[in-house]
């Protein structure tokens, strides 16, 4: 089991996060932060909840995706519709370093939480807002999903075989990556205010998130006029840099430089003559020829099984392995060997898997403290934090403008 280092100095140790996010772009950069230590207090809506706690599959009634995102955190379901769970939301934002929200732009404005209340109330806030499409332009007002953000920045058009429909990437890329661009910008202007002093207002949108990921792209795109399309598993610009099917399975072979490409020639598939044809001898001719070097080097990996190549590639220093699907990618030595799979113990799912932290600090390491809660879990405790009395949190609860969970089981 997973250690709760709950007494360990992490590096946001004392920071305060009010999180007003749901799904997963959001979430997600708010968990960055909790994993370091930070104090998230997710504000829900009581009854329902973030919408991913609606997510199959259940475990005991409690939604298994809905608890990655969500680790490390504190929850307060509050009605921010009442007038007095705003009042209660504008406290926690006057004691807060850092506000995460993801509604669509002007939601907060109408409930009278946006970046000029929250500076009004605490000049020092770092205010962070993720959208589909951003605060500005044309597109700000519509609602933006990772599927719709994947079409509009490419994606679906650049992603499976050639030929082929549109495809997705396998997992809400635009979604996560808005999440880390969100949590390494809130990281930034925290140092900037510890420098300083003084908040500022952080504008995320999964569109912009994920046209940032287009790197070799654009290069291709500014200096050529290469649109990209769907190539599988191939690289754009270099060759061979791709999955080949093999006589049990899948390898990756990455011989993308003239130096791994010779010895891919030579020590794994033993074809030096491959090494020495004209259109194969350069690292700019390579991808010229691509599918004629695709074909050839399918017809040679094809008539061994997959762990024969993995042993060649990694003895002759060709970075190379196989394609696993999920479940044999969680069972790796490797994966356990840097602590990727934690084992935690939720109050209503009982023992439970969590993803772990990739990033790993010699001095104040993150950890997975606790697991995700439950709706309401820490509305007492976050309100009494606040100073209101047991009798106030009552009446809160008793008007439902406050949801708690008062029996929690195992």
């Amino acid at each position: 089991m997973v250690e709760m280092r709950g007494a360990l100095l992490q590096p946001l140790t004392d920071v305060v996060v009010v999180d007003f996010t749901r799904y997963l772009s959001g979430p997600y950069c708010t968990m960055i932060l909790a994993d370091y230590g930070a104090d998230v207090v997710k504000i829900e809506r009581p009854g329902t909840g973030d919408e991913s706690r609606h997510m199959a599959p259940f475990v005991n009634g409690e939604s298994y995706p809905s608890a990655m995102p969500n680790r490390n955190k504190r929850s307060l379901a509050l009605d921010l519709s009442r007038e007095e769970g705003r009042a209660v939301a504008r406290d926690l934002v006057a004691r807060a370093d850092v506000v995460v929200e993801n509604f669509r732009p002007g939601v907060m404005a109408r409930l009278g939480l946006d970046y000029a209340a929250a500076r009004a109330l605490n000049p020092d806030v770092v205010y962070c807002s993720v959208t589909g499409f951003g605060q500005t332009g044309p597109e700000s007002h519509r609602a933006g999903f990772d599927i719709i953000a994947q079409g509009m920045t490419g994606f679906l058009r650049m992603t499976g075989e050639p030929g082929g429909e549109p495809a997705k990437f396998g997992v809400a890329v635009n979604d996560l990556v808005a999440g880390m661009t969100a949590a390494t910008a809130v990281l930034a202007a925290y140092i900037r205010r510890l420098r300083e002093g003084g908040g500022q207002y952080i504008d995320v949108a999964l569109v912009d998130a994920g046209l940032a990921l287009t790197v070799w792209e654009a290069g291709a795109w500014w200096g050529n006029g290469e649109e990209p399309r769907p190539e599988g598993s191939r690289h754009r610009l270099n060759a061979p840099y791709q999955a080949f099917r093999t006589q049990d399975g899948y390898v990756t072979v990455g011989a993308n430089n003239d130096r791994l490409w010779q010895r891919l020639c030579d020590d794994v598939l033993e074809r030096p003559d491959l090494r020495d044809r004209p259109e194969y001898k350069d690292v700019r001719d390579r991808p010229r020829h691509v599918d004629q070097l695709t074909a050839e080097l399918q017809e040679i990996l094809s008539t061994r099984p997959t762990a024969h190549w993995v042993g060649a590639l990694d003895r002759a220093g060709v970075p190379g392995g196989p394609v696993l699907t999920y479940s044999e990618a969680l069972a790796q030595a490797q994966v356990a060997a840097r602590e990727m799979v934690l084992d935690v113990t939720h109050p209503v799912i009982g023992p439970m898997h969590a993803l772990g932290v990739p990033a790993k600090m010699s001095e104040t390491p993150a950890s997975v403290r606790t697991p995700a809660p439950l709706l309401g879990q820490h509305s007492r405790e976050v309100l009494r934090g606040l100073g209101r009395t047991d009798a106030e949190i009552d009446a809160l609860v008793a008007d439902g403008v406050v949801e708690e969970k008062t029996e929690v089981r195992n």
